[in-house]
């Protein structure tokens, strides 16, 4: 069911932390969306509106729940799922009860997963009748440019995307510590942890291979510890000296001994690291043909601009592509799909 001027889609909010709220701001100020539930992992949050937890001066009469079953029960045409990570139990029992979803939690078509437990969440999709859409901003902002990149070229070697950034203003220890930071990097077995925690760059370089209609041989990863000359206190964790303070690691596609799609990070954590790359502070996107084409997605700042610091404008810029995606999700066919297989997303406009 598409959205009408008499009839909006109804939707459910799944998780108000730092992504998740930027969506349940959207939905709420959408026209063509009506927010009927909300559900919050904090004891915390239940019971508030959902206008408070999305940081606006606003009552909606929605209030957040952790019962996932009086939500279900609402018979929402989509939900707007922005956990940290997915959860396949969850999102089966969504996609099961015709619940479409849209997330921004690791997810662009599932291969990462075994094998088994991707066809759980397309069985489900199959028995809701429903969809099931991951983007973000990288991945899936900087797929979709990439790929429309391509279409300049009479033939292309070689598309490589580059999130370059200083990540110190994500304050996220867990996330952070996971991807390397602040660890020994000789750590036994850092590299593969690290591997196996980006892995959704691996599902996006499978996606894009499918959209250019290329069969990949293989998906490898490499990547370059570089050490902290001297510590960082960061607030939220430390980089103390000799300690990872840069990450710089691809997941590349081959087609036998050509390394067609490559998608990765140059990623730095406080000031005393000088990364393998210059930084290009945002998404440095290259494709390598006839001709090649580069451009560089910078997130920059609206001139009325009101929050303390930038990281509010990188929630955005994850949570909306995923937003903006549901009533071209609620309109595709049921399955897992990308964005090879909807309409460009575009924002609603704002006059």
């Amino acid at each position: 069911m598409s959205a009408t001027k008499s009839k909006p889609l109804r939707v459910i909010q799944w998780t108000t932390g730092n992504i998740g709220r930027r969506s349940l701001a959207a939905i709420i100020n959408r026209p063509d969306m009506e927010l009927v539930g909300v559900y919050a992992h904090g004891a915390d949050k239940v019971g508030v509106d959902a206008g408070e937890l999305a940081g606006l001066d606003v009552s909606t009469g929605i209030t957040a729940t952790n019962d996932v079953e009086a939500l279900i029960a609402l018979r929402p045409d989509a939900c707007v799922y922005n956990p940290l990570w997915s959860n396949t139990d969850e999102l089966v029992r969504l996609l099961e009860s015709g619940i479409n979803v849209c997330t921004s939690a690791g997810w662009i078509n599932g291969t990462k997963l075994d094998p088994a437990e991707r066809q759980r969440v397309a069985d489900a999709c199959e028995r809701g009748r429903s969809s099931i859409y991951g983007s973000g901003a990288h991945p899936g902002m900087t797929n979709l440019v990439a790929l429309a990149l391509t279409a300049s070229c009479d033939g292309v070697n070689h598309v490589r995307i580059t999130e370059s950034v200083d990540c110190s203003t994500y304050e996220s220890a867990e996330t952070q510590g996971a991807m390397g930071f602040g660890k020994d990097p000789s750590t036994p077995g850092l590299a593969e942890s690290v591997r196996a925690e980006s892995a959704v760059f691996a599902e996006s370089v499978a996606m894009m291979a499918d959209a250019m209609n290329v069969t990949l041989d293989r998906i490898d990863f490499d990547v370059t510890f570089t050490a902290a000359t001297g510590d960082s206190d960061l607030g939220f964790m430390t980089i103390p000296a000799g300690t990872v303070g840069s990450v710089f690691g691809y997941h590349r596609g081959w087609v036998g001994d050509q390394n067609l799609i490559s998608v990765g990070f140059n990623w730095t954590m406080g000031s005393h690291v000088v990364p393998p790359k210059p930084l290009k502070h945002g998404h440095d996107i290259q494709v390598f043909g006839s001709p090649n084409m580069r451009t560089i997605i910078h997130c920059l700042p609206p001139s009325d601009w009101t929050e303390e610091g930038f990281m509010g404008l990188g929630m955005i810029y994850t949570a909306m592509p995923v937003t903006n995606a549901v009533p071209a999700v609620v309109a595709a066919p049921p399955g897992i799909v990308t964005l090879a297989d909807i309409p460009v997303v575009t924002a609603r406009a704002t006059p």
